[in-house]
């Protein structure tokens, strides 16, 4: 039997369902730890700094003796990869690079400005994390040939496997859009001002915006909707844990971020049967199935008008939502990501590589 670990929780394929002995360590988490409790061992690094947090949870993982240990954020890859010496093979999901990295610096754009010292010393230690383990997982291919690229990581130790969303009934707009939702933390890097930027010269009459979440930058965007013709058709909600209810109960998602590697939003959205009007950021395009052409480049706020003038027109945005929702049911269900993990411990636990 194998013994597969990992260092969060993920829509694990369990015993019941692989014949593999499955254990979860780390921080007991907040929201759905009924559903791992029969599995999961706490353990605490409170810091990456943390040395000594770091051997006792080295510790605790190699006294359980698995075959795979799959580490799911920076933290547990830094602690994971001192294990790759013990005979495990060591998986590393490698979700996304720090705030502070420009996307024109991501892509490789000559001349782009490069991310502060202390940054670059984080992504210099993703560098060498991703030589040790066995293997690097990567949801968006940008993520791929940025580490390829950028870090010099082999390509042959990178597998791309998609996020993964809970997939349910979908609701395309039987009539024109005329419902945007955004969601996200209100932050600059996710473009809520560009975004009332372009609305405020593109929104029909009876048309609406609902912002979800919340952050710093929720007072600057609440005083720039006053100021201007956005009065009354723009509704703050705040932090909601309800967010697929949400997308489900709105026309269309608007995601102007100018930094993004592949949002469970836009998958959550597409699942809900939903137009997406996006940026060309890290993997959107791809997960949308255009070319990133299509899609207004961040913080371009005439190409982002431009676009919300087609999607206030589209005179089909059904055919548009049952497209979406057909092409998240091949590419981002738990079964779909379940399956190609599983793939992936069989594969090395056979090679050995």
């Amino acid at each position: 039997m194998a013994r597969w670990t990992s260092r969060c929780a993920w829509p694990q394929p369990w015993p019941s369902r692989t014949g593999a002995d499955v254990r979860v360590f780390g921080p007991r988490p907040r929201r759905g730890a009924e559903l791992i409790d029969p599995y999961f061992e706490e353990v605490l690094v409170p810091r990456k700094g943390d040395m000594r947090a770091a051997r006792q949870a080295r510790a605790a993982l190699r006294a359980w003796r698995p075959d795979v240990v799959h580490a799911q954020d920076r933290r547990a890859g830094l602690v994971s990869a001192g294990l790759a010496t013990t005979g495990a093979r060591i998986v590393h999901t490698y979700h996304g690079v720090p705030d502070d990295v420009a996307e024109p610096w991501f892509r490789g754009v000559r001349d782009a400005t490069p991310p502060p010292a202390y940054t670059r010393a984080v992504l210099a230690a993703d560098a060498a994390v991703a030589r040790v383990v066995h293997r690097t997982v990567v949801p968006a291919r940008e993520m791929g040939r940025f580490l390829r690229d950028r870090l010099y990581v082999p390509p042959h130790r990178m597998t791309h496997i998609d996020n993964c969303v809970d997939v349910g009934a979908s609701n395309p707009p039987a009539g024109p859009v005329r419902k945007l939702v955004f969601v996200g933390l209100l932050v600059e890097r996710k473009g809520l001002l560009t975004l009332l930027d372009a609305l405020e010269t593109t929104m029909p009459q009876d048309a609406t915006l609902t912002v979800v979440g919340d952050g710093p930058q929720r007072m600057q965007a609440e005083g720039r909707v006053t100021r201007r013709a956005l009065t009354n058709r723009v509704k703050f909600l705040g932090f909601r844990s309800d967010v697929p209810q949400l997308l489900l109960e709105h026309d269309a998602l608007v995601l102007p971020s100018t930094m993004e590697q592949q949002p469970l939003v836009v998958a959550e959205a597409m699942a809900a049967g939903k137009p997406v009007v996006a940026t060309d950021t890290g993997g959107v395009a791809d997960m949308l199935g255009i070319p990133g052409a299509d899609c207004p480049r961040p913080g371009d706020v005439d190409a982002l008008a431009a676009r919300l003038r087609e999607l206030f027109a589209d005179p089909d945005p059904t055919s548009t939502g049952e497209k979406l929702a057909t092409r998240a049911r091949e590419r981002f269900t738990a079964e779909v990501c379940a399956r190609r993990h599983l793939d992936l411990y069989r594969k090395l636990t056979a090679s050995g590589r």
